[in-house]
């Protein structure tokens, strides 16, 4: 028995196909510890991104091949005089760099702060991961060593 779903095929009394795809965020995890099977584990959902955005933040302008503009390049902050970067312009920085590199974040707040007598940056990112809903932040530390 043949099911028809289309008006010429005369059918229309049965119900309508109604299908949704379920998009699951996957990442490796970096820390690369391995399951007993020998396998890596793996990061999924907000862990995923978060680490995603996390990495995204801490990678160097022109560290990834091809890509020039890629990262949030905080490291810089830390070597660069306190004339150079104020709150608003490293703000303004990492929330284009998320936007532009991780399509699975929204951006919701950045809050940072510059602390150029004791080479250190402190970054908050708090962000909605767009298929779940979900808000997440991702805090960094960063520490110039001498």
């Amino acid at each position: 028995m043949a099911r028809a779903f289309a008006v010429e095929d005369g059918n229309l009394n049965t119900k309508s196909i109604i299908t949704s795809r379920t998009v699951v965020n996957s990442d490796i995890d970096l820390t690369f510890a391995k399951k007993t099977s020998g396998d890596v584990f793996k990061k999924t959902d907000a862990a995923a991104v978060k680490q995603a955005v996390k990495n995204l933040l801490l990678t160097s302008y022109g560290e990834k091949p091809f890509f020039a503009d890629f990262g949030g390049n905080l490291n810089s902050l830390l070597f660069n005089l306190d004339t150079d970067f104020d709150d608003e312009l490293s703000e303004e920085i990492i929330t284009e760099a998320v936007e532009k590199y991780e399509p699975r974040a929204k951006v919701l707040e950045v809050k940072s702060s510059l602390l150029g007598d004791y080479n250190s940056a402190s970054v908050s990112v708090t962000f909605q991961i767009r298929n779940t809903e979900q808000i997440e932040t991702v805090e960094l530390q960063l520490t110039r060593l001498r």
